[in-house]
């Protein structure tokens, strides 16, 4: 089982940062193989809708000149899925928007790619702002058909300059919490993914 997580802070080693390894640590120490990336700060264009991915059907996006076919590919062959951002003007960076419109797109254009993976969304906020950051990411996931784990709280953490979030207990406390759930999740699905003659896939499942 593998989780990956992608960073959409331009800030590699911020607040953002810390709170996604928080809860990656949770998940390896139960035993869940993970994956960081980062692409704040990158080049990532946007969707640009010409339906390319609905009529090729390749669950590749038409635009190759980024990174975002690699990004959609690590998320396809996932079991789970983190996407992390700071609150820019209530919303998530650029980046991130980039990377749900297009994976989305793709998804949605082959045969929903991503249903049945387990989504959580981290979210970081230097007061307040957080909460459509955090709705929209997890709109993604509901609407890509993905299952989402709860925690002690909603998955947010409170700190402006670099490393501020490590004073945020209860924002630290939840990420922890939200690895172990997002685990136990991941081993309860686990069982349905090989078909047998009399009980087929539920991840295959429509």
């Amino acid at each position: 089982m593998k989780v990956v997580a992608f960073n959409g802070s331009p800030r590699a080693d911020g607040n953002t940062a810390i709170l996604i390894r928080k809860v990656l640590q949770a998940l390896e120490a139960e035993g869940i193989e993970t994956e960081y990336v980062q692409i704040g700060g990158q080049p990532l264009h946007g969707c640009m809708a010409c339906g390319s991915c609905r009529q090729l059907k390749n669950r590749q996006c038409k635009i190759v000149n980024d990174n975002a076919n690699l990004y959609i590919q690590k998320m396809a062959e996932a079991d789970g899925v983190i996407l992390g951002s700071p609150t820019y003007f209530s919303m998530m960076t650029p980046e991130l928007k980039a990377l749900i419109d297009r994976a989305g797109y793709v998804a949605m254009g082959n045969d929903h790619m991503f249903k049945r993976k387990v989504g959580a969304a981290v979210v970081a906020v230097r007061r307040t702002g957080a909460m459509p950051t955090f709705d929209a990411i997890n709109h993604f996931f509901l609407i890509s058909g993905m299952i989402v784990p709860g925690s002690s709280y909603w998955n947010v953490g409170v700190g402006r300059a670099k490393g501020d979030v490590n004073s945020d207990e209860e924002g630290l406390a939840t990420m922890e919490t939200l690895g172990k759930n997002m685990a136990w999740l991941l081993k309860q699905l686990k069982p349905f993914e090989g078909p047998t003659a009399s009980h087929p896939s539920f991840f295959s499942q429509t």
